[in-house]
């Protein structure tokens, strides 16, 4: 009966964490930011759903597990140690402790101080001082959100800088209608070939990709 007990108690904690995939995917990995910077170069790019967000996300995806192979081989180091149990709650939660330090490390390395500042400093208005007591800079209720934003503004200061050219290409091709007195031509029919023969000249894709990649070193 308590092997039957445990069995039981594995498979609920094993369900409920393929249920937090998507959270864990989308919050503590790479996943939000090269989502954003790839659709933001699509924009620039004027080519409408080319590529399509299947093949973004997929992207997106495919760098994301590249980016926490490291991450992901050290928790799988930690939650195949012979020596942990699986038994009860206080064993699982154990597992998760250990299993979430390499977790907090990159959450530290690449949150924002002024972000983990923050959510901090907030948690003493929201959750109230004997809560918020108990919670420390390295604390995961921190680390996560401040990851998050840290992400979503290093997204946006990515694609800024991407974009510009884009837009410099939009605004020569309308001057030059206009000084042509050819303003019933869409400028973006002929500003698009030029920003594609732009980002396929400077191997854009590839560039982009590895610097996605490498910002994470």
């Amino acid at each position: 009966m308590p092997e039957l007990n445990s069995n039981v108690l594995s498979l609920i904690v094993v369900v409920m964490l393929l249920g937090f995939l998507p959270f864990v995917a989308v919050g503590v990995t790479a996943f939000a930011k090269i989502t954003v910077v790839l659709l933001i170069v699509r924009n620039a790019l004027g080519v409408q759903q080319t590529p399509p967000n299947m093949v973004l996300y997929g992207i997106a995806l495919v760098l994301t597990v590249y980016i926490a192979a490291p991450l992901a081989g050290e928790i799988q180091t930690i939650a195949t140690d012979p020596n942990l149990r699986f038994e009860t709650i206080d064993d699982w939660a154990a597992v998760f402790e250990r299993g979430a330090e390499p977790v907090r490390e990159f959450l530290i390395k690449h949150a924002r101080m002024d972000d983990r500042a923050f959510f901090l400093d907030a948690t003493a208005q929201l959750w109230g001082a004997e809560q918020a007591a108990k919670v420390t800079p390295d604390s995961l209720p921190v680390l996560v959100p401040a990851f998050l934003v840290s992400e979503l503004t290093r997204a946006f200061e990515i694609g800024f800088l991407l974009y510009l050219p884009f837009l410099a290409i939009d605004l020569i091709v309308s001057a030059v209608l206009m000084s042509l007195g050819m303003m019933m031509v869409s400028p973006i029919m002929i500003a698009i070939p030029f920003k594609l023969f732009l980002f396929v000249a400077v191997d854009g894709w590839s560039r982009l990709v590895q610097g996605l990649v490498l910002s994470y070193v």
